[in-house]
């Protein structure tokens, strides 16, 4: 039976507040979004894509950020019916849909018939989040990446995306979206590695940040030195850090068929708290 919906709206700046309130609700799960209006705003040329809501008149009870990504945020059925038919009318413009399991599995019921098929999917993937210094030695030499080192990283940032995503981030427009993003880390000091001999050893990103939580991403270790120890020890330097200078929440969302990353994630001191699924296109 189709259930009987209320429309979804476009919002603006004057729902700002409102918005905010709402992420806030689940710091470490909508911190992506939470991050992106905190910087930016609701403005769509400067959010980069629309935040659709949904609620009984007078008050947001969903939102959903419909960017380079969709993400929906606390959307029950009937919100994400809403978005759903929004996004199928607008057409496809986002790389994957992203975020709670449930959520993410009935927008794709809904718009597999339109937008399919998906290149691929993750079902599960484990949120994980540490508030408190790893259990563990943090590595000494993990430290934030210098501008002057963009060169050196780069090609580490481009295979790890490559490994994780199954497409080079150099397709399309060259990379040159990509290089920018990698250089605004370490630009921001949000960029952590270790460093040898022009090798990168490990390295790892803090990409999104609100005063109440942060989100780790783009955790690589070099191929001939994987099983060492140097994930534990490298995300045990990045949680000090970023407990330090970020945000009192820690967070990362991992695939669930990647043992071993799990696995170093909870020895570094982190625990699992939800589950996302990404339907990448």
């Amino acid at each position: 039976m189709m259930l009987r919906t209320t429309a979804s709206r476009v919002l603006d700046d004057n729902d700002r507040d409102e918005v905010l309130a709402l992420l806030d609700t689940d710091p470490v799960g909508n911190v992506f979004v939470a991050a992106r209006v905190r910087s930016v705003g609701l403005n769509p040329a400067r959010l980069g894509g629309q935040m659709w809501g949904f609620g009984p008149r007078g008050g947001l009870t969903s939102l959903c950020y419909a960017g380079a990504n969709l993400v929906p945020v606390n959307a029950g059925p009937e919100a994400v019916h809403a978005f759903a038919d929004r996004a199928r009318k607008q057409g496809r413009r986002c790389s994957s849909i992203v975020g709670p399991a449930e959520a993410v599995r009935l927008l794709w019921e809904r718009l597999e018939p339109y937008w399919g098929p998906a290149r691929a999917i993750r079902w599960r993937q484990p949120v994980m989040a540490v508030t408190e210094p790893s259990p563990v030695p943090a590595d000494p030499l993990v430290r934030r990446v210098r501008p002057d080192e963009f060169d050196i990283l780069l090609p580490a940032c481009v295979a790890m995306f490559t490994e994780e995503v199954g497409i080079s981030p150099e397709v399309g427009d060259g990379g040159a979206l990509y290089r920018s993003r990698v250089a605004e880390l370490i630009r921001i000091g949000r960029s952590y590695a270790r460093i040898e001999d022009g090798r990168v050893v490990f390295k790892a990103e803090i990409g999104a940040v609100t005063p109440l939580a942060c989100q780790v991403q783009g955790v690589w270790v070099h191929p001939e030195l994987r099983g060492r120890g140097y994930a534990v020890a490298g995300m045990a330097a990045v949680v000090e850090h970023a407990l330090d200078c970020f945000a009192p929440i820690v967070s990362l969302y991992v695939n669930d068929y990647n043992a071993p990353a799990r696995a170093a994630y909870r020895r570094a001191g982190f625990t699992e708290v939800d589950t996302f699924t990404s339907v990448l296109f």
